[in-house]
């Protein structure tokens, strides 16, 4: 089966009730990717939980878990076909002790709708999703003002929480000319695959109707092979499969690859048998497709989240330290030199120390400020040196923008963002 549309990745953000899960479930529902069956049934076994209304919600949270609990713990794939792509929609929760796996799905899209409930408005999270979303390279981003039912459809209220949501995108430096903000209900259906019809004076597009206004992502099949490994499976008769989404390049069974760092932190080599998505055996993935592959010569002990798979004549670097540019996002008093967090790297977490604050860099020009700061603050941007306390596979944002990119954290919150501009190879 020949794919005829551009794949694109995109991801639902928001703070834990905005409505996200419902949103995309009413998507899903609306255009007929879930059939009226299936949401007899779930909304049969809402009714059983007492969560009357979460039947959409239900659609993406497949965890028993979430659905006792009514939130998104895990990331939920789902595709949509519209007029101009086939999506692959990451449903990341919102929920703070699940940042990592948002974090993940982030660095995984293309585009994202940031999610907002019209009643409440910014909440304090809403500026770590935006720093997230553009540390992780996302620069498509539109903003949906759900619940519009819950403040009986009113223009004045939109637009206050519009003016809200405008002023932190100027903050985190996201072009507001791009951004295009939709009135919606989830629940209700309001402008998410049909126009609303209690909304006369919003004249934007539905949600439907702007994953096709996203511009369509660049391939960079052109670099060479990295899929960063988000989970691996053991599937009877088959062995171990790894699941991921391709960063870059194109991966095709006969493949010589070369698993990093792997468990011993020296790589494993194998070959690519087959690799399959959504239940096909495809002749050949590429950059942007999320799939799932069987590797001849690697089995479930040397193969683990957050390892890559990479090309076995260009390996992805395994670094003893590296420069980085910082933004600090939310720490709770100042960074100093030898600070050691967490760092979120494509799908690996590893503890990092600070070594040195190398200079601190003003945020709108770009110039230095001040060379070897003492420590950093919330809002500083600064050029740092880290020296990984474990296996990291790390590229710079020169040679590969995709493996670039990370986000750090410590005792549940989301401390700075960055990602990488030289690198010392480990010997």
């Amino acid at each position: 089966m020949a794919k005829t549309k551009p794949a694109m990745n995109v991801v639902f953000v928001g703070h834990v009730d905005a409505g996200k899960s419902t949103t995309v479930g009413q998507l899903m529902f609306q255009t007929g990717a879930v059939s009226v069956q299936e949401m007899e049934k779930l909304k049969a076994e809402a009714q059983k939980h007492g969560k009357v209304g979460f039947e959409f919600a239900y659609v993406m949270d497949k965890i028993k878990e979430e659905r006792e609990r009514g939130v998104t713990i895990d990331l939920a794939y789902k595709k949509i076909i519209t007029q101009k792509y086939e999506i692959t929609i990451i449903d990341a929760p919102g929920h703070r002790d699940f940042v990592k796996n948002m974090i993940t799905g982030a660095s995984q899209a293309d585009a994202a709708f940031l999610v907002i409930a019209a009643p409440s408005g910014v909440q304090p999270q809403t500026k770590e999703h935006l720093w997230l979303l553009r540390t992780m390279g996302v620069s498509n981003i539109s903003v949906i003002i759900n619940k519009m039912d819950e403040i009986s459809y009113d223009e004045a209220k939109f637009n206050k929480v519009k003016e809200d949501v405008s002023a932190l995108l100027k903050v985190v430096g996201v072009k507001l000319e791009t951004v295009q903000f939709i009135a919606a209900s989830g629940l209700k259906g309001d402008n998410v695959a049909k126009k609303s019809t209690n909304m006369s004076w919003y004249k934007g597009p539905t949600i439907l109707e702007q994953f096709d206004n996203f511009p369509a992502p660049e391939k960079p099949t052109n670099l060479p092979l990295r899929m960063p490994v988000q989970d691996v499976y053991e599937i009877t008769g088959i062995g171990t499969v790894p699941v991921g989404k391709i960063e870059t390049g194109v991966m095709k069974p006969g493949q010589k690859i070369i698993v990093l760092p792997g468990r011993t932190g020296k790589g494993v080599a194998g070959e690519i048998k087959t690799v399959e998505a959504h239940h096909e055996t495809l002749p050949q993935a590429e950059a942007g497709d999320n799939v799932g592959v069987n590797i001849r010569g690697i089995g479930k002990k040397d193969i683990a989240r957050g390892d890559v798979i990479c090309d076995a004549a260009s390996p992805i670097p395994i670094v003893a330290e590296f420069i980085a540019q910082i933004a600090v996002i939310n720490h709770p008093t100042v960074l100093a030199k030898g600070y050691t967090p967490v760092f979120h790297v494509h799908t690996a977490q590893v503890p990092c120390q600070f070594v040195e604050l190398i200079e601190q860099i003003d945020p709108k020009s770009g110039q230095v400020m001040k060379k070897n700061p003492d420590f950093l603050k919330n809002g500083d941007v600064a050029k740092v040196r880290i020296r990984p306390q474990g296996n990291l596979c790390l590229e710079t944002l020169k040679d590969n923008p995709h493996m670039a990119r990370f986000a750090v954290r410590d005792a549940g919150a989301t401390v700075a963002a960055g990602m990488c501009v030289e690198i010392v190879e480990k010997k």
